[in-house]
């Protein structure tokens, strides 16, 4: 049997406007265009690189309710892949599930509509799918963990969170060793599984901040099922191989695009893997003619400058490729420095180099509060305090005794 050439992606995420402007000739947030474009970039590398079939792990567009506009751009996509032979195993994320249940999913319209090579993973299910060159594939699909799919309510009456967790967790698990119950009865066919959901020993990052729903956490071991030749996840934007060099491959493709400075240092991208049964290699692709939208952060301490800390602010922006970028400063100054920032002039330099400027924040390193001398104030107690400021103001001894006395008698009355 031919190995089978699969592309795995993740977290689209069509609607994401942060820092972005309206694009004049497509009147989209530009923003919005990042996504879209990062998502025909793996559609053109899947054409052009014999990709025989294409798992999306959940997550098309930001909202649970997303615009006609971006259904059309992301089926457009799709489209050109089941147009070509490819087929497309769509999973159900959590930002692809209505807030009704009795509501149709955002992605729902290619299975009533039937359009040819693609499935909808809306429900836990071991499908037989016939790749483009004519290889047979398993694939097991196994969306968003909710509650009401997984356990009946009296099942979860009277339990506390914690508790309703831990039954969701086991019934999750239950379902998926199932699944590969079900794949185990036709050795001869590679199987892959894919979900969308947290494993417990992945690290999470800025999909916790767009989070919709309350997550349900699969153990890893759960996972790395030999059953398994390949286990494609969505759900954290962080890309991670959970498995080491072991078999199956347990990833995550992780989003194809940033969303804040959270994911600034992360690569973005998808996940070509060459899977046969027993055994499957894989590969992170960053891009392939359309590379995410760098983020940026500059920190910058001129605290050690004499004069105008202007110029070291300007250096230190020269000094990065801003090109595309969007970009944030952090700066660090003393109080006496603030004044004589030239911050227009900052600014006009981030703008001529960067897409966006998201932030120029400055952190002032401000002298220890003094009064009353040149005592430390923060360090006194109330009545150390009140006899300093007595001292300073020149009252007698005597009278602030006596003042003292009395307030001491005010304090115990309120303590």
């Amino acid at each position: 049997m031919q190995a089978i050439r699969l592309l795995h992606i993740a977290d689209i995420h069509i609607g994401m406007e942060n820092y972005g402007r309206v694009d004049p000739k497509t009147g989209l947030n530009q923003r919005v265009m990042d996504f879209l474009r990062r998502l025909s970039d793996a559609v053109d590398y899947a054409l052009d690189h014999e990709i025989d079939v294409v798992i999306f792990a959940g997550d098309a567009y930001k909202t649970r309710d997303p615009n006609p506009t971006f259904q059309r751009e992301f089926a457009r996509r799709m489209k050109r892949l089941a147009d070509a032979g490819i087929p497309v195993m769509m999973l159900v994320g959590n930002h692809d599930l209505p807030a009704v249940a009795q509501r149709a999913t955002s992605i729902g319209i290619f299975s009533t509509l039937a359009v040819p090579n693609t499935f909808l993973g809306d429900r836990e299910k071991l499908w037989q799918i016939t790749c483009r060159r004519g290889q047979p594939l398993q694939v097991a699909t196994v969306p968003y963990p909710l509650k009401s799919h997984l356990l009946a309510d009296e099942e979860s009456r009277g339990k506390s969170i914690a508790e309703v967790d831990a039954m969701l967790q086991q019934a999750l698990a239950e379902n998926i060793r199932a699944l590969a119950l079900e794949a185990r009865e036709r050795p001869d066919i590679p199987a892959v599984l894919t979900g969308h959901f947290t494993v417990q020993e992945a690290s999470t990052g800025s999909e916790r901040s767009i989070m919709i729903g309350r997550d349900v956490a699969v153990a890893r071991s759960v996972l790395a099922d030999s059953t398994w030749d390949y286990v494609a996840l969505g759900h954290i934007h962080k890309h991670q191989s959970l498995n080491g060099d072991a078999h199956p491959p347990v990833i995550y493709s992780g989003s194809i695009e940033r969303i804040d400075f959270g994911e600034e240092r992360e690569p973005k991208g998808w996940v070509v893997a060459t899977v046969q049964r027993g055994q499957a290699d894989w590969q992170y692709v960053t891009h392939y003619r359309q590379p995410a939208r760098p983020f940026v952060t500059i920190a910058v301490d001129v605290r050690g400058e004499e004069g105008d800390p202007t110029p070291a602010v300007l250096a230190a922006i020269a000094q990065r490729d801003l090109t595309d970028a969007v970009v944030r400063v952090t700066l660090r100054l003393r109080a006496e420095q603030e004044t004589l920032l030239q911050e227009r002039e900052v600014l006009a330099a981030l703008q001529r180099a960067a897409y966006f400027v998201a932030g120029f924040n400055k952190d002032v390193e401000r002298p220890e509060r003094q009064r009353l001398g040149a005592v430390s104030v923060e360090q006194m107690a109330p009545r150390e305090l009140l006899a300093r400021f007595f001292e300073v103001k020149g009252v007698t001894p005597e009278r602030a005794a006596r003042l003292l006395h009395a307030a001491e008698g005010v304090m115990a009355e309120l303590s």
